[in-house]
């Protein structure tokens, strides 16, 4: 294992650790997705093989839009915690001393959080579909399945949380309060999940190549909001600006 590898496992291990004392991020992570996957399902359920087309459409659209919100509100509240919340705690400076990098440093916080708010994201959506296919009607089933945006919202779920993962370490870089770079975090978040619910209640239609397209810049983005937010991990300034910030 390179010495590189092993400084990110170890961000990592340290992350997953801080995660597990942080009591709103565990109850984030436990409540909301349950919440999303018992709200639509129940709406799914409860639909009958003869429901009229159009409602069974809104139904599905409504339960396939749900598990997009698990990718952003889980990561946002997580990554806002990932320096303000070290900072707050006082752990933030020992942490700068030690000899990991920069990169190294902004790669084990992110995969941190990007590891369990995906898997938590697909698990939901898998379960989902599973008691669907299962408990539901028969026409009711088939048509969850044979959903144009199911394909897509695989794609996107991993997207939306790099996303929603950037704009929090950013947010958190820059706050002094973890309150506050959670709820600036869930709000920067939003433009992604207003794209993601224009594809799935059909207001733009979800072909093969215009979610490739979307799926393709979102990716972009993403991939330039890392280099930005990492240009804003200055190891002197979430000291001094942090401590600045606090006492402003």
């Amino acid at each position: 294992m390179s010495t590189t590898t092993s400084r990110v496992g170890a961000v990592i291990i340290k992350e997953l650790a801080e995660f597990r004392r942080n009591r709103l991020i565990l109850i984030t992570a436990a409540v909301l997705p349950v919440i999303f996957l018992v709200s639509p399902t129940a709406s799914i359920l409860s639909l009958k093989a003869t429901v009229l087309t159009t409602v069974l459409q809104n139904r599905v659209n409504a339960a396939l839009f749900f598990p997009l919100l698990i990718p952003v509100f889980i990561p946002a509240t997580m990554a806002a915690y990932s320096v303000a919340g070290e900072r707050e705690q006082g752990t933030l400076e020992p942490v700068l001393t030690t000899p990991v990098s920069t990169v190294e440093f902004v790669a084990g916080k992110a995969a941190a959080i990007f590891a369990p708010a995906v898997g938590i994201a697909y698990l939901i959506f898998g379960v989902f579909i599973a008691i669907v296919q299962f408990g539901a009607a028969s026409a009711v089933a088939t048509a969850v399945l044979n959903a144009p945006q199911l394909p897509a919202e695989l794609v996107f779920i991993p997207l939306l949380a790099a996303w929603a993962i950037w704009v929090g370490m950013g947010i958190s870089a820059r706050t002094a309060e973890i309150r506050v770079a959670q709820q600036l975090s869930v709000l920067a978040s939003l433009p992604p999940v207003a794209l993601a619910a224009l594809l799935s209640f059909h207001v733009i239609n979800p072909t093969f190549m215009v979610a490739a397209a979307l799926a393709g810049g979102l990716f972009v983005i993403d991939g330039v909001a890392c280099f930005l937010v990492a240009r804003l991990f200055n190891r002197e300034w979430l000291v001094t600006g942090g401590k600045a910030a606090a006492t402003s």
